[in-house]
């Protein structure tokens, strides 16, 4: 047989592996797909816990035993956080809408403010008739919603028992192998292995950074918040510090959704100087000395231009709904570095040619 014909074969023998390597990735992403904001997670679990599992190990002289004690750890905060966040939340939800309900009816405690807010819309045209009593029915239904939370909770747990299994087993073999994963990953790449390494580490970093900056900083903004509602007087401080956290994750307006309407509330139960107090520090210490003085200092970040910090944080809210806060600056991240490194080719082979 011709030497052109067994170099032929074997050029088709390579393609055909490529294929068929193409379409195992599609396949593991197919069985993947249901569990993958677990994945997602785990992955940013192991990327931010990485320096502490390197010291532990150093110093327990057993990788692996770290691995599973960083792993067990993370599981028993993880659950424990997230039952005493539920339980804490519903109660506090309950009782918070069960007192406005009292407090709107005839000689109840909101009644001035009440009135305050319908002579607004008297000058506005806007007819206030049956106000309380909408309000009263808007509260029992917070009261009665925010109870059946708990059975909802309670019908989703397979659902939330695999992702969390998912997540921590990513995050175990994220601290054991990233290593040999960057270099496998490196040998069967059709990049350059520099290239490649380098958008690896991108996306580790961006990883670390996504959860610091989302998480810790929405943590910091609800104890801050919680802080001020109870220094200016606002009713159950420490369930709207959780609300204030919760909103976080909303890009742009996040934590206005709590903080500007507690404010208004003092302003019409005729409190004006809390009320003042209550928007300077939403203002100030919520948004100002958290987001420009606590997340620069907990994310060491390139910076990106603000358009495409927006249309990473609402396009992956529009198509990946709530994960999309998480996946999709992640994925903006990574787009803008693959085409600074095409950029950077480009330029080298300008000044090559």
């Amino acid at each position: 047989m011709a030497e052109s014909d067994v170099a032929e074969r074997r050029r088709r023998g390579r393609r055909a592996l490529a294929w068929l390597a193409a379409g195992s990735l599609v396949a593991i992403a197919w069985l993947a797909h249901p569990f993958a904001t677990g994945l997602l997670l785990g992955a940013l679990m192991g990327f931010t816990l990485q320096p502490a599992h390197e010291r532990l190990a150093r110093w327990s002289g057993r990788p692996l035993l770290a691995s599973v004690a960083m792993v067990l750890a993370a599981g028993i905060v993880i659950v424990g956080g997230l039952l005493a966040f539920i339980s804490l939340f519903v109660t506090q939800a309950v009782a918070l809408a069960n007192a406005i309900r009292e407090g709107l009816r005839p000689g109840g405690a909101l009644m001035p403010w009440l009135d305050t807010i319908t002579g607004w819309l008297a000058l506005l045209d806007v007819s206030p008739e049956n106000l309380a009593e909408r309000l009263r029915g808007a509260a029992t239904d917070i009261a009665s919603g925010s109870a059946a939370l708990a059975g909802t909770v309670a019908s989703i747990t397979l659902g939330g028992l695999l992702g969390l299994f998912f997540a921590l087993l990513t995050m175990h073999v994220i601290l054991q192998h990233w290593p040999r994963i960057v270099e496998l990953l490196e040998d069967v790449s059709p990049l350059r292995r520099e290239y490649t390494r380098a958008l690896l580490e991108e996306f580790r970093r961006v990883g670390r950074t996504t959860l610091s900056g989302t998480v810790l900083t929405g943590l910091i903004q609800g104890v801050l918040a919680a802080l001020g509602f109870w220094l200016c007087g606002v009713p159950r401080p420490l369930f709207l510090g959780i609300a204030t956290a919760l909103a976080s994750l909303v890009p742009a307006i996040g934590t206005l959704l709590v903080w500007v309407p507690a404010g208004l509330y003092l302003f019409g139960a005729s409190h004006p100087a809390a009320a003042a107090g209550m928007l300077a520090w939403g203002a100030v210490v919520v948004v100002g000395f958290s987001d420009y003085v606590i997340r620069p200092r907990l994310v060491s970040d390139e910076g990106m231009p603000a358009i495409l910090t927006f249309l990473a944080l609402f396009g992956g809210l529009e198509v990946l709904g709530l994960a999309g806060l998480v996946a999709g600056p992640m994925i903006m991240a990574l787009a803008v570095s693959v085409l600074r490194l095409y950029a950077r080719e480009a330029r080298a082979r300008g000044a090559g040619g």
